[in-house]
């Protein structure tokens, strides 16, 4: 593997997101709403680093000590003074900036480790010779001693997330494998609990297996308290092994998050607000997702907020069974002119929906209109900022009640902009055409993809009185022409049916469902795209996706033949199926390229979009869908690994095409967000330049009245489970 692949470079993109105009334009009483919220966000994200790796929370620690007591600005001459030259510091702020944004020590965007970039015993000289060293030596020894050798280590398992020998994980214990995470799975679904909020841990008891479920919570007790009529704690006997579910994971993190959602709730705007606040709150003090569903439920009903936010467990990317939510918390302002053409859209989607290409019975009962929202990002605490996101992700809800889409406008402005000399594996005359349409074609591609796409297809159960939501007896599958056979029992979803592969499977789904969209003149229509200019944006679009196909190779590692990244994942199988479709659609060349090394090049013939194209992706997505809605875990797993599998047999040499991707990649970008801060009766939003340094500034400014308690408590967390992961 090529070493520059962990570490950031110098260079890297890092670009201030930008909401003064629309936070400027809130109310005061919504000002103070946001920056309440933003808090509870904030403090929340902090759950992250003990979410990702071992050594996160301690090099975070490491960091805001150092940068409290100096500026980057004022420990430039200190790093000068310690020997190190203006590249290696800037390395080091550059790695620092780097843990801030993903909020731990790997990336949030393919889940390989990086380190820094300077030798480690200049790191250790620059350390020495701070300010917060010279105070406090032993404390800040102690803090080196405890993070610096795993801050460096490239030992195969630490490269990259994982499950037991595949990677590193803190979701589970060291000592736990697959079939620990089926078993507890398995234990959940029995007594109808969610593994979103959880943490498994694997214990010896004189020979015997033993596992502690851990819930997120303030509340630490494990017996029934305010609010909850009985504990789902306790210690159970399931398939002769002792289950033990307990509170208070993340527990000081999980007080703060409801101490901010409660002053949230003074200035609420309405009733829906204030009772989804007060069910976040009882969610994250007892450690309930069911609250946290209730929360959801009316979060769904507040339409059209001038201030929308979202927080909790949410995303499973991380977790290697894929189905323990990542905490997130994310506050925004309405963008009101790009909402007008997102509502113009889901007006339209009852026309647009019944295009797709499975039968009428593989689609929901009726389609729940959601709001379709394009905001400005305001906070986004977590690991890393999508551009759109479809939510809750809790099926039950989405199939019957409904579900919000959200547009990251300010997020789209920035990241996806692309200098010419930057833009890889295209060819020479397709390089302004995709710089120009690049933007647009994504922001048709994220609406489509998250309202029709997450927002479409039904899944069929049989609950537990036996009542099925489907005729039984008359559906037919399309692709055997017998009747449906399987479906969801009970308690079991899609994520713990398709586990490992749910996350990854669904945002194929999701990106199909826009290239194939994206076809219909009526859809582009919406987006103010006709004639010459739709048929630009579609060609781009399309282009976008075999690109990104190629790039996605960055993210599979040969050595554990896994994937780190779920799009990422989902783009190389939809490259594949284009590949596969023949006639010329898609080209994929190896070449030289002008600096004499290897390059690639990839081309779509645009006369067979329409045609060639547009059938693959027919098949394909029909294929996808069926899957999902039966259950078919078996069929679903063979049609999805076997487009995944990336080898240097066929007609395409995968493998070496992934070594010409990771020598020509660029980094993704990383993003500075604004803080708010009350001053007097009013809230003042707090912004720093688009740099490594601004970005460091951010997060020391963002827990300044109680850094020190913060830190503490971070540090106690994570010597808790310290010895967990060996």
């Amino acid at each position: 593997m090529v070493d520059s692949q962990y570490y950031l470079s110098n260079d890297i993109g890092i670009s201030a997101l930008d909401c003064g105009e629309a936070f400027r334009l809130l109310s005061p009483q919504e000002k103070m709403y946001a920056h309440n919220l933003s808090r509870a966000a904030w403090y929340g994200g902090l759950a992250v680093l003990l979410q990702t790796s071992p050594e996160s929370a301690n090099i975070f620690v490491l960091l805001q000590r150092i940068f409290r007591k100096q500026t980057p600005a004022q420990l430039e001459q200190v790093a000068t003074a310690a020997g190190l030259s203006s590249e290696e510091y800037q390395a080091f702020l550059v790695y620092a900036a780097g843990l801030y944004a993903n909020m731990g020590n790997y990336k949030s965007f393919g889940d390989t480790k990086f380190i820094p970039n300077l030798p480690k015993d200049k790191l250790k000289a620059l350390v020495w010779a701070s300010q917060a060293f010279q105070e406090q030596p032993s404390e800040m020894e102690a803090l080196w001693d405890s993070c610096s050798g795993l801050l460096y280590s490239l030992e195969d398992r630490q490269k990259q997330l994982g499950l037991g020998d595949k990677g590193i994980t803190t979701y589970f214990s060291g000592n736990c494998c697959l079939e620990d995470a089926e078993l507890a799975q398995k234990f959940l679904d029995s007594k109808k609990l969610s593994a979103y909020n959880t943490r498994l841990f694997k214990k010896d008891n004189g020979g015997k297996a033993c596992y502690e479920v851990r819930l997120a919570s303030a509340v630490q007790k494990d017996c029934a308290v305010d609010g909850e009529c009985e504990s789902c704690c306790g210690s159970f006997s399931f398939e002769d092994k002792e289950f033990t579910v307990k509170r208070g994971d993340y527990g000081p993190l999980m007080e703060k998050v409801c101490h901010y959602l409660q002053e949230a709730q003074t200035y609420a705007a309405n009733e829906n607000q204030r009772k989804m606040l007060e069910e976040y709150q009882r969610s994250f003090t007892l450690g309930s997702v069911d609250a946290h569903k209730e929360g959801s439920r009316y979060w769904i009903k507040d339409k059209g907020p001038i201030v929308e936010s979202y927080i909790g467990f949410i995303e499973s990317y991380r977790d290697p069974f894929g189905s323990r939510g990542e905490f997130e918390g994310f506050v925004a302002v309405v963008n009101k002119a790009m909402s007008e053409r997102f509502a113009k859209l889901v007006s339209s989607a009852e026309v647009l929906l019944p295009e797709l290409p499975w039968p009428r019975e593989f689609e929901k009962d009726t389609f729940l209109k959601p709001d379709f929202t394009s905001l400005d990002v305001l906070t986004f605490a977590g690991s890393g900022i999508p551009a759109g996101i479809n939510i809750p992700n809790y099926d039950d809800i989405r199939q019957s009640e409904g579900f919000k889409n959200v547009s990251l406008g300010n997020v789209l402005a920035v990241a996806y902009a692309t200098q010419k000399e930057k833009l890889t594996f295209l060819k020479e005359e397709d390089k302004d055409l995709f710089i120009k349409w690049k933007g647009p074609s994504f922001e048709v591609q994220v609406g489509l993809h998250e309202l029709l796409g997450h927002g479409s297809g039904k899944l069929f159960v049989q609950d537990d009185q036996g009542k099925f939501n489907f005729d039984e007896s008359k559906v037919v599958n399309p692709e055997t022409g017998e009747p449906v056979s399987s479906w969801y029992r009970g308690s079991e979803t899609w994520d713990s049916k398709f586990s490992t592969i749910a996350s990854s499977y669904e945002e194929c789904r999701a990106e199909c469902v826009g290239l194939y969209l994206c076809l219909n003149k009526q859809a582009l229509s919406i987006f103010g795209h006709d004639e010459q200019d739709a048929e630009d944006v579609v060609y781009v679009n399309w282009l976008s996706m075999v690109r990104a196909g190629l790039l996605g190779l960055e993210f599979y590692t040969p050595e554990s033949k896994s994937w780190r990244q779920a799009h990422m994942q989902a783009r190389f199988v939809i490259l594949r199926v284009l590949l596969e479709a023949g006639e010329g659609l898609v080209g994929l060349e190896e070449v030289t390229g002008q600096d004499g090394k290897p390059d690639a090049r990839i081309t779509l013939d645009r006369s067979k979009i329409h045609t060639v194209g547009k059938n693959a992706i027919h098949r394909f997505l029909c294929k996808l869908q069926v899957f999902k809605s039966t259950a078919d875990v078996d069929g679903g797993r063979a049609l999805y690994d076997g487009y995944s599998t990336v080898s240097d047999s066929g007609a395409y040499n995968f493998l070496r095409l992934r070594e010409t991707v990771l020598l020509r990649k660029e980094a993704r970008k990383m993003f500075v967000q604004a803080n708010t801060r009350v001053s007097g009766d009013s809230v003042e939003l707090v912004e720093y330049e688009g740099s490594a340094a601004g970005l460091i500034c951010s997060f020391t400014e963002r827990f300044q009245e109680d850094a020190e308690q913060l830190e503490t408590n971070l540090l106690e967390l994570n010597k808790r489970d310290a010895t967990c992961w060996c």
